[in-house]
């Protein structure tokens, strides 16, 4: 074999550097922090068009503007594709979503106050150069055809790969937006229940947070579109992955299952070469096609793990994917969700006996159901909404327990409001949605761009 790669990180040689990789990021509890990823739609403000990267109102000069504020950009071929200040970084999806990729903070005050700083500034940017923000899981109008594509590498190399593997992958890709939350983990034992718990209870908070009702300005039949869109996307990468709840299950298993989940790219001096559908397991033989003879480094595995997508992903820390996109007074809400429930000991107890009983046909029914049907999904003799409000009522319970209180002395538990009440209502965002548009709005979306407009 050759030289190792210079992607960054020590030489992969021995197959348990890549458990240490976990390892190595487990931390005591007086250190765990969470990080918020949220993504919303930009759109111009005369016509509610998506935004192309070129010109003097495309994403471009948006991340230029934002420039003033302190950000500094990172480059790709001669052009910004993100900013990075203070541990934060502003990025791109494929389709011009603007993402903030949060700092990790210790508590959801803090995530908060980093959100409404991040409103103020890229409304202040949108409103020179005449465009708004909106906040849904699907971007309600537009044709697949007539969404740009950002200038990044990566997106190329997925752009080609996708349609081999589902028919709703470009959709993925250009259409939908996401709310997400980074949480650390203590050690192997205490990943696992997080791990199990996150999954088990990602349909619930895909139902909570279900905003996706709309395709090319008509009802789609969906309450969460974004969520059924992963169902036809890539099963390679993707998923509820059944065998979490399996005895044995630790660093290792998830390691063996990444590797085994085909590789999209590697990167060499800055540039992405293509290596889709090809096998990590050949590349730390020395035998990947793309780069014959080379060896992995560490930071080859880091770039593989962030091309995987189950519900719960875990690198070093472990990100909950299962939430829409939505108005901003709701954001925080999902960071306080996962918090309460799994940064409690008790807590984290309730809910692991919760679904400890669930079966694996259980787990997928309620993913393959809840898309469509969200708190009113049926389950063993009750429906979602009632699990939605148990669950709620623990995570309530561990924020209370973890005492976090602002200058005002006002614990974390406020932050859960939005969805307490929809878990006790039983009526989604979704749903708002929809009656508005079969009443005030008159069988017309675009209010949407009025209405919930950051």
């Amino acid at each position: 074999m050759s030289a190792p790669s210079q992607s960054g990180g020590e030489p992969i040689t021995d197959r348990r550097q890549l458990i240490e990789y976990f390892e190595s990021a487990c931390k005591p509890r007086d250190n765990w922090r969470l990080g918020t990823e949220h993504e919303k739609f930009v759109f111009r403000l005369d016509d509610h068009r998506a935004v192309p990267y070129e010109g003097e109102q495309g994403i471009g000069a948006f991340l230029a503007g934002l420039q003033r504020f302190g950000w500094s950009p990172i480059e790709e071929d001669g052009h910004t594709v993100a900013l990075a200040s203070n541990g934060c970084h502003i990025t791109l999806e494929p389709g011009g979503q603007l993402e903030l990729a949060g700092e990790p903070l210790f508590t959801i005050h803090q995530a908060c106050n980093e959100v409404h700083e991040h409103l103020r500034q890229v409304k202040a940017v949108a409103a020179e150069l005449g465009l708004g923000m909106l906040g849904l899981g699907f971007v309600p109008t537009g044709r697949r055809e007539d969404m740009p594509w950002m200038p990044k590498s990566r997106y190329r190399i997925m752009r080609e790969y996708m349609p081999k593997r589902g028919d709703l992958g470009l959709d993925m890709m250009l259409r939908t937006a996401t709310v997400q939350v980074n949480l650390d983990y203590g050690d192997e034992a205490h990943m696992v229940k997080k791990l199990r718990v996150g999954l088990a209870l990602q349909p619930i908070a895909t139902a909570l947070f279900a905003n996706s009702p709309f395709t090319e300005g008509r009802p789609n039949g969906y309450l969460s579109y974004r969520s059924q869109i992963w169902t036809d996307t890539d099963p390679d990468r993707s998923g509820m992955l059944p065998w979490v709840f399996a005895d044995g299950m630790g660093f290792e298993r998830y390691a063996d299952y990444a590797l085994d989940v085909p590789m999209y790219f590697v990167v060499r001096d800055g540039r992405y070469i293509d290596a889709s559908g090809q096998s990590f397991r050949d590349f730390l033989a020395g035998k990947l096609p793309a780069l014959p003879g080379e060896i992995p480094t560490i930071g080859d595995w880091d770039d593989h793990l962030t091309t995987i997508f189950p519900e719960v992903r875990l690198k070093k820390f472990m990100e909950m994917r299962g939430a829409d996109g939505g108005p901003w007074r709701r954001l925080c809400a999902l960071p306080a969700l996962w918090a309460g429930l799994c940064y409690d000991d008790a807590a984290l107890e309730a809910a692991w006996a919760l679904v400890r009983d669930w079966t694996d046909e259980e787990r997928q029914r309620l993913r393959d159901e809840v898309p469509r049907t969200a708190l009113k999904t049926p389950f063993r003799n009750t429906t979602l909404q009632a699990l939605a409000k148990d669950v709620v009522t623990i995570a309530t319970d561990g924020l209370r327990a973890r005492g976090c209180r602002d200058a005002n002395g006002e614990d974390e538990t406020g932050y859960l409001d939005q969805i307490a009440e929809i878990a006790e209502t039983g009526r989604t965002p979704a749903e708002e949605l929809l009656e508005r548009y079969h009443g005030r709005w008159h069988q017309s979306v675009a209010p949407v761009y009025t209405d919930f407009a950051y």
